[in-house]
């Protein structure tokens, strides 16, 4: 389903799931299935963490990576949100980091493109966005 869906379901309209995972959905065009990027979505629904200075998102990034990351296991969105409201200066910090569903293009160019290539439930590495020094990402459902 598309954005321009005729759908009556609830919050979660155009909604696909890949993978078959729970933590794996999509919205708009374009399958997200497992080990895919985001290429071909109109939406994602992410959480992240946004800090001015590196040494903070390289903090807040290191104990993702103690915790999971290093064992190649990913976080849980609950965790995750733990270290956003922890580390993210961001005002949706306060809510775990959520960001919501949003489109694509509605987000700044680095932004953009960490979302829309990062495979849901993975968290990303820490990069430099346009109006921040870093941030780091983690797609969701």
């Amino acid at each position: 389903m598309g954005k321009d869906s005729k759908s009556k379901e609830a919050k979660g309209k155009g909604k696909q799931a890949g993978g078959g995972s729970d933590e794996s959905a999509s919205k708009g065009k374009g399958k997200a299935g497992k080990g895919d990027g985001l290429g071909t979505c109109t939406y994602v629904k992410a959480r992240h963490i946004l800090c001015e200075k590196q040494g903070k998102i390289n903090e807040a990034y290191k104990k993702l990576q103690d915790g999971w990351l290093s064992n190649g296991d990913k976080v849980p969105p609950a965790e995750f949100a733990k270290v956003a409201q922890e580390y993210s200066e961001c005002p949706s910090g306060k809510k775990g980091g959520d960001l919501g569903w949003f489109p694509r293009g509605k987000m700044a160019g680095p932004f953009q493109e960490v979302a829309f290539n990062t495979v849901i439930g993975a968290t990303s590495a820490p990069f430099k966005s346009t109006y921040v020094f870093s941030s780091s990402i983690q797609l969701h459902t």
